[in-house]
């Protein structure tokens, strides 16, 4: 999504050759791929730890910090696997995404109309904002040692994660979309 922003803003008219259907293609898988490999080291590592006394994990699911609080095996190949998937997932997919934004940004700046500027922000801005909060609580939740952990605070930031974001994209998009808009306008004129 980031990467059709940046085109379609910083080089709208080569928007058709560049986000080829081969390419779409492509992001669409590498994206499926990534989201089926990633837990794969989580669950070999997690695996092969024992577990004593209570086996009522402390959350909403099976999350990876609440099940190493449970384990009375040594965690630190689990930590050390965190910090190294967190940090890639920060520098793989969550830098390109903000660099795509800065250079979205400063062409966003750089269109003389404020009606075209205005436009061009509401596009991008509702995607940066859910991509901010999705990577924010990833990254509050997975990249930090598991001493910090506090359960009530944790569930809050894992809610936020899996309820919210979820939520927020297809609200946003509806809000956006001209005959949801109208109707609201309808709804809102009958009841005044």
């Amino acid at each position: 999504m980031a990467y059709d922003r940046y085109v379609a803003i910083c080089d709208p008219l080569r928007y058709i050759a560049r986000m080829t259907p081969k390419l779409c293609l492509t992001l669409i898988v590498a994206s499926l791929v990534v989201s089926f490999l990633d837990p794969i080291g989580h669950v070999t590592v997690i695996s092969k730890l024992s577990y004593c006394g209570s086996h009522v994990i402390e959350h909403f699911f099976c999350d990876v910090t609440p099940l190493l609080k449970l384990s009375c095996s040594d965690t630190f190949m689990v930590q050390l696997l965190n910090y190294i998937e967190g940090a890639l997932v920060v520098f793989s997919f969550f830098l390109p995404i903000l660099t795509s934004y800065i250079f979205i940004i400063s062409a966003i700046l750089k269109i003389q109309s404020s009606e075209g500027r205005q436009k061009a922000f509401s596009t991008c801005a509702s995607h940066l904002s859910c991509v901010i909060i999705f990577y924010g609580t990833l990254v509050f939740l997975y990249v930090r040692p598991t001493t910090s952990y506090y359960s009530k605070r944790d569930k809050f930031f894992a809610l936020l994660h899996i309820v919210l974001i979820p939520m927020l994209n297809p609200l946003i998009y509806t809000l956006k979309n001209k005959e949801f808009q109208s109707a609201f306008i309808k709804l809102r004129d009958r009841q005044i």
